[in-house]
């Protein structure tokens, strides 16, 4: 999946998140990443990354 290669999400870019206290229902927050906060290539989980309105959570899907 690509929402768990770090190298597939850009600053910048438009994702959308699921946050920690969101991770049971699954609800999905979207905006634009401010900064990549997983420093491995990879994360079973998705990609943790902060947007630009201070939220954090997983990339689950790339938005165009």
């Amino acid at each position: 999946m690509v929402e768990n290669t770090r190298k597939n999400i850009k600053i910048g870019q438009k994702v959308a998140i699921v946050l920690k206290q969101d991770q049971r229902s699954n609800k999905l927050t979207e905006g634009v990443v401010q900064k990549i906060l997983t420093n491995t290539s990879n994360h079973p989980h998705g990609i943790k990354v902060m947007l630009v309105s201070g939220k954090v959570g997983r990339v689950k899907k790339i938005l165009e």
